[in-house]
């Protein structure tokens, strides 16, 4: 069970050194070059901090399985988002956190996801954007895992709205919500 209900998304060192300074315990890397990530992880790492990679959204990184496998065994992440399903099948045979991430366009997109999602049975999934809160509900009957909502949220009464429907955290990159 995750305890943190708000994951910072951080994507330069501006936030990065906002989020080292904070209490918050896990965060995402995301919009980083491939060689900058290892002296960020080893600052993270050094400051107690979790690790989680949006795989996809590192320049230079393969988001494939192969680029996974760095990750864990040469950076020592602790989780991938990721919206393949073979990098949430490694993490999940590497033992470190899989995000599955979707997003919801319309009915079809929605359908198939939850189905590759029953398949995989990721640690958490990562549904965008956050404005469809209320699929929370009949998302979570569906799957075996608890759902974090990212993307678009601008203020606290959004975060409130996915947290009272079942989210089980909001992943932001906005800072001013990170407290």
């Amino acid at each position: 069970m995750l305890e943190q209900k708000i994951i910072p998304a951080i994507s330069n060192y501006k936030k990065l050194k906002s989020f080292l300074d904070s209490d918050i315990e896990m965060g995402i890397l995301m919009n980083f070059q491939l060689a900058q990530l290892e002296s960020i992880v080893e600052k993270m790492k050094k400051n107690k901090k979790k690790v989680l990679i949006h795989s996809e959204l590192i320049r230079g990184l393969s988001s494939d399985e192969f680029g996974a496998i760095y990750l864990i065994q040469s950076l020592n992440v602790d989780g991938i988002i990721s919206s393949k399903p073979k990098v949430i099948e490694v993490c999940k045979k590497r033992k470190v956190l899989g995000v599955y991430r979707f997003f919801v366009k319309d009915t079809l997109s929605l359908e198939q996801s939850i189905d590759i999602g029953q398949r995989l049975r990721p640690s958490f999934i990562e549904i965008l954007p956050a404005s469809c809160y209320n699929l929370i509900g009949d998302i979570k009957d569906r799957l075996t895992c608890d759902v974090w909502m990212g993307g678009l949220i601008n203020n606290s009464e959004q975060i409130n709205l996915c947290l009272s429907h079942g989210a089980a955290a909001i992943t932001t990159s906005n800072m001013d919500l990170w407290h």
